[in-house]
């Protein structure tokens, strides 16, 4: 196993290499001007603009400005155009909170669309069936920030049941009500994901269920629970299981998002402010600390793979 992460690892090299020139080409060339959002340009003479926009490194050719940003990032010496602050400082303060929501949406969406799809594949064509299915349909089609403001509207504005934003009460420090504040946001992510899932679920299981061993087992008098989740589930979950690592880069998608929705200082919204702003170095940074999560989540949904199906080895 070592040397397949080993191997992994070299791998992701060349991936993030290309993947930082791309995303540093995609805010580099995006209209808008950092310097004017920095400074009022109308108060500052021609000279005086350029002279500010060689100190901003912003009149250099776009090599040696991805080299000279690259470098700062590698060396940690990277800083916020706006703040000052070091890029990997302001990304290390905001990547608990979106891991940890992450995790959380992931594993509440995985539950519930494998449990949903089990529901619907045991019960085809029936009262079940359907109604998991337009929930499904409902989870896809509902934009997220709309079931966000909707959930604020309802559980906090209303029934002052759950805070609205943030991630702790105001004037404190995370801690164990943290989770009250991220029930919300964890439920938005996880719609899409659920729904995903008892699609997939729920074709898989309808599969096996049609395999000659499934029947041989009901013909054995097998006990139907055992049947379904013994049998049928357990060899579902070797798609479904593939299907998890392609979902985490669609949930990435949204959090920008649903983090700038619920106020939440993650991730999602230090890129959102920083594209905002123009601030070239922040999302720089919080770009290639999303790929490096997608990497992860690839390497650790093939190693769930391999537990699940232990068919499949390491190569």
């Amino acid at each position: 196993m070592s040397r397949y992460l080993m191997r992994r690892a070299a791998e992701a090299v060349p991936v993030l290499f290309a993947i930082s020139i791309v995303g540093f080409l995609i805010v580099r060339l995006a209209p808008g001007d950092p310097a004017s959002l920095l400074a009022d340009l109308t108060q500052l003479t021609p000279e005086q603009q350029h002279a500010y926009r060689v100190q901003l490194g912003l009149e250099d050719p776009l090599p040696i400005q991805y080299v000279r940003m690259l470098v700062a990032l590698l060396s940690g010496t990277l800083v916020s155009l706006r703040s000052g602050e070091p890029t990997l400082q302001l990304v290390a303060a905001a990547l608990p909170v979106t891991v940890l929501l992450l995790l959380l949406a992931l594993g509440v969406g995985t539950l519930t669309g494998v449990m949903g799809g089990a529901l619907a594949a045991s019960h085809p064509h029936v009262f079940a069936d359907t109604l998991v299915t337009l929930l499904a349909l409902f989870g896809l089609s509902v934009p997220q920030f709309w079931l966000g403001l909707m959930l604020i509207t309802v559980f906090a504005a209303n029934l002052h049941w759950l805070p609205a934003a943030g991630i702790a009460p105001p004037g404190g420090q995370p801690g164990p009500e943290s989770l009250l504040h991220l029930l919300m946001p964890t439920l938005v992510l996880a719609a899409g994901t659920a729904a995903t899932l008892v699609r997939f679920t729920r074709s898989s299981m309808l599969d096996v269920l049609a395999q000659d061993y499934v029947r041989t087992a009901r013909g054995k008098g097998l006990d139907e629970r055992a049947v379904l989740f013994r049998h049928a589930l357990r060899n579902s979950l070797v798609t479904v299981t593939s299907r998890v690592g392609v979902l985490v880069p669609i949930m990435l998608r949204g959090f920008g998002i649903v983090e700038t929705v619920f106020g939440l200082p993650g991730l999602g919204q230090l890129t959102v402010a920083a594209a905002l702003n123009r601030d070239y170095p922040v999302v720089f940074t919080t770009n290639l600390a999303a790929a490096v999560l997608v990497l992860l989540s690839s390497l650790m949904t093939d190693v769930v793979y391999t537990l699940v199906d232990p068919r499949v080895a390491f190569e």
